[in-house]
């Protein structure tokens, strides 16, 4: 790369490569949105339905930090290829599944492949390109990386009720195809290190399995059964075990699974946490909205989705205004901006009624969807811009894990404000109309001059039934809102992490950076 100048190949490759992850990216929200008609047509029962996300997920956030080995051992042509190769042979399997098992074992197979592919793309950017070009690749890959979810959506709905739920999973194959065959053609190639992969840690990566797998079962588990339930105690307990000793392990090996001495570097600890934050706040509210939509307004997956589109939008006109404040800017001062601009988006939204929809959802997305470049690209230059190139693969798969971890816990935690506010506050708010309480009434949605005074007779039954629903709909409607500050404080909590970076943070190292 003379003078820095980038082959057009180099550009034609790493196109490639984010063609692949926002395929993998955006097909955890497509499936989400259509459970329910994958559930009707394989006849899953109810209470097994959400394994077919929980297996995707569990396998992605175990391959995430296995990428930088495999990148070292494989090379990044050879690592990109076959994973998205795997990925689309097994949504080829998703689609033939005739079974819930079936379905689940090939859900397995792409995540595990899939969740190679965010990292794998986060350490191009600083391993193809010099430091002048490394902002605008960063845009473009996390544009596509935080894209996804937002108009995942859109494209749900519009494959469940115009086609088959089999083409949930088929719209990988020609991307997939396309993606491996771009990728063979421009990237370039790289020496095999067998010995590397003979001397795999399979005891680490046992530890690291466990660890993580019973993180996100008992992250799952906790908000319907309680995070004190034994079971889930069990899991977190496991998991806290497992990882205790996988780090143990990784510290005293001298070629270890995951390089876990990277978080010496300063820029790099706090760019990780600054990543874990964004994750709980852009997943959270990512999961919020549908909740929101579907629950309270009724709406269905197309509609949802629509609405959705405002932050996708917006996204992709500020994104070249974030690329240029990114060259120019200091990267700690921009994700300040960023995470206090997140933070007040998803305060906003925390002022919802029962009648909130689109236009009431209009600036609070634009507001997120303002910020999240900012939330992005400055953090991922604290965290990897100044480390060695032989560091980034490594580097990248951590940074990438914190930020599925931060979703898996934000949504946890939202589920366990929603399901545990919202009797207590639908209890407050029966509490309220029995003692005659107008502003209640009006709250829930009935006349004011519903109440005449504290009830003193006994309910009929009728006028019950009526009622108890519009109480569930308003007190689900202020847990949301309470769920909706909660990320917001996260977020905030940011700003504090952004501002112990040092202002030096994020230039490139000394070493050479592609």
């Amino acid at each position: 790369m003379p003078g820095g100048v980038v082959a057009p190949r180099t550009w034609i490759g790493f196109a490639a490569m984010c063609l692949g992850m926002f395929m993998a990216v955006l097909d955890i929200q497509v499936v989400a949105t259509s459970l329910p008609a994958i559930r009707a047509a394989l006849g899953i029962p109810a209470e097994l339905m959400s394994w077919v996300q929980t297996a995707y997920l569990i396998a992605e956030v175990i391959a995430i930090p296995l990428t930088g080995l495999l990148t070292r051992a494989l090379g990044m042509r050879r690592l990109f290829v076959g994973a998205t190769g795997v990925f689309t042979l097994a949504s080829l399997g998703c689609a033939a599944s005739t079974s819930f098992a079936t379905l689940v074992a090939a859900r397995v197979v792409q995540g595990f492949s899939g969740g190679m592919l965010i990292p794998l793309v986060f350490s191009a950017v600083f391993l193809l390109f010099p430091f002048r070009l490394q902002g605008f690749a960063t845009t473009l890959a996390g544009m596509l990386a935080v894209l996804a979810p937002t108009v995942g959506p859109v494209v749900g709905g519009w494959i469940t009720q115009t086609t088959s739920w089999h083409w949930l999973f088929l719209v990988n194959i020609v991307p997939g195809i396309l993606a491996c065959a771009v990728g063979l053609v421009a990237l370039a190639r790289q020496d095999l290190d067998a010995p590397l992969l003979r001397s795999l840690d399979t005891a680490g990566l046992a530890l690291l399995a466990l660890c993580l797998a019973s993180l996100e079962i008992g992250l799952k588990e906790a908000p319907q059964r309680g995070w004190l339930a034994l079971p889930v105690l069990a899991l977190l307990a496991a998991s806290l075990v497992a990882g205790a000793l996988f780090v143990r392990r990784m510290l005293a090996g001298a070629a270890p699974l995951v390089e876990l001495r990277t978080f010496r570097d300063r820029g790099f600890a706090i760019g990780c946490a600054l990543s874990f934050i964004l994750g709980m706040g852009l997943y959270g509210s990512v999961y919020l909205m549908p909740v929101f939509l579907a629950f309270v307004r009724g709406h269905g997956p197309l509609a949802i989705g629509v609405v959705m589109l405002v932050t996708g939008v917006t996204q992709l006109v500020t994104s070249p205004i974030a690329v240029a404040l990114e060259r120019r800017g200091s990267a700690r001062l921009l994700t300040l901006a960023g995470f206090v601009m997140f933070g007040a988006g998803l305060a906003m939204s925390a002022f919802s009624t029962r009648e909130t929809d689109f236009d009431g959802m209009f600036w609070p997305q634009v507001v997120r969807g303002g910020a999240i470049m900012l939330c992005l690209l400055p953090p991922t230059r604290l965290a990897l811009g100044r480390l060695a190139p032989e560091a980034v693969p490594d580097a990248s798969g951590l940074f990438n894990l914190m930020r599925n971890l931060g979703g898996a816990i934000g949504i946890a935690l939202v589920d366990t404000v929603m399901f545990g506010r919202a009797p207590i506050l639908a209890e407050a708010l029966k509490q309220r109309l029995l003692a005659g309480d107008t502003s209640a009434a009006e709250l829930v949605g009935l006349p004011a001059d519903a109440l005449s005074g504290p009830v003193t007779t006994p309910i009929d039954p009728a006028i019950e039934a009526f009622v108890r629903p519009l109480i569930e709909k308003a007190a689900l409607v202020q847990s949301i809102n309470e769920a909706w500050v909660l990320l917001a404080a996260a977020m905030f909590a940011g700003c504090i992490l952004a501002l112990l970076a040092r202002a030096a943070d994020g230039r490139p190292g000394p070493g050479p950076t592609h």
